[in-house]
């Protein structure tokens, strides 16, 4: 059986993805030197459960999926209503944690990095942080956000490597959407 059979035969018994992943995060948390606070295992949990649905991965422009680019959406922000604007963050911040932590494989080679990624989620949730000065009962919970970022992505990268490998990125995941929105 190779290594692919393998991973393609093991059967998850859970009740919804979320749990999946939250179980999965603070298992490796716990295994840390310097484990995160449980609302952010919590909180990057449901930012995994979000992107299972992988067409939020992207945005639809006009009926075509393409690639956020988070810079541009970044800038654009900070002449948005509050409202709009605590949303354009939050997706950048998560979509950047998400980048860097489960598809970081899909950034090797590319001329953008992790590094850009991470710099510009720890940005976001900081921006956020000013727009939403608490959250679960945690005064400057975003703020915690961008102060951990690497680290959340490093347990996130963790259960990446677990569940799909070292191999399996954002590329794979375009093509799998696509293919499944001609059908």
């Amino acid at each position: 059986m190779t290594k692919d059979d393998q991973k393609s035969s093991k059967v998850i018994l859970e009740t919804s993805l979320q749990s999946f992943f939250y179980s999965e995060l603070q298992q490796f948390n716990e295994k840390s030197m310097e484990p995160l606070p449980n609302e952010t295992i919590y909180y990057s949990s449901l930012v995994m459960d979000y992107f299972g649905d992988v067409t939020r991965y992207f945005e639809n422009s006009e009926g075509k999926l393409k690639n956020k680019v988070l810079g541009t959406k970044f800038l654009k922000s900070s002449s948005l209503p509050k409202e709009e604007r605590k949303r354009e963050l939050k997706d950048i911040g998560d979509t950047a944690l998400v980048i860097c932590g489960y598809f970081s494989a899909s950034l090797n080679n590319k001329l953008i990095d992790t590094r850009y990624y991470q710099d510009l989620g720890q940005l976001a949730y900081r921006q956020l942080n000013h727009v939403v000065p608490s959250a679960y009962d945690i005064p400057s919970f975003f703020d915690v956000l961008s102060h951990r970022f690497e680290k959340l992505a490093q347990v996130i990268g963790l259960v990446s490597e677990k569940t799909l490998g070292n191999d399996f990125g954002a590329d794979d995941v375009y093509l799998i959407v696509s293919k499944k929105l001609a059908v």
